[in-house]
């Protein structure tokens, strides 16, 4: 099975094609069938690559395919690589991806692009496999580009709405200034090492010693790279704004696949980031005000969306933060573990949104509880589990991660504790204002709300069972597990960073586990025993409140110290170096010959003494010129 591999990309590609040249001509239904198809076909094929790498000796297989590019040096062959990290990999893209392609199924049903919608699913699912399985970074990047395009073609999806474009075209452009990074870490790399192969890149830095200046750079560039992909800081303010696009596709692409992918590049090159201590400490500081300026933000919104979007730019902060601590097994368990609970919670806030026609102010939502029972449960068993209560899947991967940066730094580590804390207190908020007390819009909108088509729910079954028990796969040592997860990556995964004994992380998971439980305590109180509503858009708030609510005006400050500067100086460019230099060179030379031409035309005067004249004296001339020069 595992020679099969290239059929798991290529599959989904076929979907692609069928789907966009039939975009217009074949049924919904049909377009909904084959889209999802050819992603189950792709998942049951990783399932089979999964079991037969489990059963072999060998944990590392590479498939070539060709030869791509051969210059030189230079060969760079496309050739897949299967491991226990990209086998992980292929299950979570396939399998919350078809649940995704069904989810849509009964969401976009209404939708006149829909074979569009479907084939953009599609070549999403093709490029994200394409990033994981490619044995070198050239491959990688492919990819990486390919989920970029997607995602702007996604996130424009109903691009007639400017706003949407515009959410769009600020996705794309904030990601290729972490491309930049990423790409020029390549250049690096070969340049270090002579090749762009995982398989031969890992072998010699794991000879180097840690603080080399090259490895350091190179370790820099791809994180910042990652920090583009990842919407970490200062290259975040993209996702929030993503949620422009149909839900399903803050789903698949901004919560559970595209924006863990720098994730997933740390993760593969850890023999150069251990290399580079004083890169590891950037990415942990930086993965740690990520998590917690998302989750203050979070605080205070109130379109359900934007609560989720900024919920995810936090937990990608938590896996930032454990890669920084050479927790990398934590970090990519809670990126397992992410992509079950807040694929959930998307597609949760997909169906409110489905029931309440579009609505997406949680003002305007509450006492949906009994409206949307399977909504309703679904979307409580996912805020548990990102809220961090055992036995749910978040309690287990954050806990680790908080676990070795207790290890590493117990002021991180206070800090990491007191976002789990607000983590808890916005989530619950959100499901509160959702489902608890009397619903605040309309009373006709009131007697239309109905609850999900199976379509959506049971892909929200499905998820919430994942949810609950996904984190049996990491169950520490301490709790009687045998952490079945760092056992499958040691092949690839060798240092995973400092832990704590026993005894001190029963503490770590008790503070943890009654920090939580006092946030929902909070949040209970506040938003259903005193059915607090959140004010107005102009409503006056503290000063905090309010920085929270603008989102600590990063947006503005962006636009003042970058945009601003760039529209003058492109202004400057066009008005007085394009108009008036360049422009006035360009119409100087023009205009002088047209008037040169004017003058020498009136010899053209038809007098035949003139023309002697002039005969005469050029005659003179060349005689004169002749005496001169001997």
């Amino acid at each position: 099975m595992i020679n099969l591999v290239w059929l798991v990309p290529l599959i989904p590609l076929l979907g692609f094609v069928i789907n966009g040249l039939g975009r217009n001509t074949l049924s919904k239904n049909l377009i909904g069938f084959i889209g999802s198809s050819v992603i189950f076909i792709s998942f049951a094929i990783s399932v089979g690559i999964f079991f037969e790498l489990g059963a072999g000796a060998n944990k590392s297989h590479e498939i070539f395919l060709f030869d791509w590019i051969s210059a030189g040096k230079l060969n760079i062959p496309l050739s897949f690589l299967v491991d226990p990290l990209s086998s992980i990999m292929l299950l979570i893209i396939t399998g919350v991806g078809f649940l995704i392609h069904i989810y849509s199924i009964g969401y976009m049903h209404a939708d006149e692009a829909f074979g569009k919608f479907f084939s953009y699913l599609n070549l999403f699912i093709f490029f994200m496999l394409l990033l994981v399985l490619g044995s070198n970074y050239i491959v990688m990047f492919i990819g990486w580009e390919g989920v970029g395009l997607c995602s702007y073609l996604l996130i424009g999806f109903w691009y007639t709405n400017s706003s949407y474009a515009s959410a769009a075209k600020k996705a794309f452009i904030m990601n290729r200034i972490g491309d930049l990074g990423f790409l020029l870490g390549v250049f690096f790399i070969f340049t270090t090492f002579g090749t762009v192969e995982f398989a031969k890149i890992f072998p010699q830095a794991a000879n180097m010693l840690p603080g080399n200046g090259s490895i350091a750079l190179i370790a820099l560039l791809l994180f910042i790279g990652a920090c583009g992909k990842s919407a970490q800081l200062p290259l975040f303010t993209w996702l929030p704004d993503a949620m422009a696009g149909p839900t399903p596709v803050s789903a698949l692409i901004h919560a559970a696949t595209m924006v863990t992918a720098g994730v997933y590049m740390i993760a593969r090159s850890n023999v150069l980031f251990d290399l580079a201590p004083m890169i590891q400490h950037v990415i942990a500081i930086v993965g740690l005000a990520t998590a917690v300026l998302g989750a203050i933000i979070a605080l205070t919104q109130t379109d359900i969306k934007k609560v989720l979007a900024y919920s995810t730019v936090s937990q990608l902060g938590y896996m930032f933060l454990g890669l920084g601590v050479g927790a990398y097994n934590g970090a990519f368990f809670h990126v397992i573990t992410h992509a079950f609970f807040k694929a959930l919670l998307f597609l949760c806030a997909g169906s409110v949104i489905h029931a309440l026609h579009h609505e997406q102010d949680m003002r305007h939502m509450g006492g949906l509880r009994k409206k949307l029972p399977v909504t309703f449960m679904t979307m409580l068993i996912g805020t548990i589990a990102i809220a961090g209560l055992p036995p749910f899947s978040g309690f287990f991967s954050k806990d680790e991660i908080l676990a070795h940066v207790y290890a590493h730094d117990k002021t991180m580590w206070a800090i990491g504790v007191f976002t789990a804390f607000l983590t808890a207190f916005y989530m619950f908020r959100m499901l509160f204002l959702t489902f608890s007390g009397k619903y605040r819009g309309t009373h006709h909108a009131e007697e239309k709300i109905h609850e999900s088509p199976k379509s959506m729910t049971i892909p929200l079954i499905v998820l919430a069972v994942l949810s609950a028990i996904g984190g049996m796969i990491g169950v520490p040592e301490a709790l009687g597990g045998s952490h079945w997860l760092s056992h499958w990556l040691a092949p690839v995964i060798k240092h995973t960073g400092e832990a704590p004994d026993h005894a001190t992380e029963y503490m770590l998971m008790a503070v943890s586990v009654i920090g939580v439980l006092i946030a929902i305590g909070f949040a209970y109180a506040k938003y259903v025993k005193q059915n607090h509503i959140p004010l107005p858009d102009e409503g006056k708030r503290s000063a905090l409140a309010n920085l929270s609510y603008q989102k600590f005006y990063i947006d503005e400050i962006y636009d003042f110290l970058i945009r601003r500067p760039l529209d003058a100086l492109s202004n400057f460019f066009y008005k007085i170096i394009d108009n008036k230099i360049v422009d006035g060179i360009v119409n100087g030379l023009g205009w002088g010959t047209s008037e040169t031409s004017k003058g020498l035309r009136l010899l053209q005067s038809g007098n035949v003494g003139f023309y002697l004249l002039m005969m005469v004296v050029g005659i003179i001339s060349l005689l004169l010129y002749t005496y001169l020069s001997l």
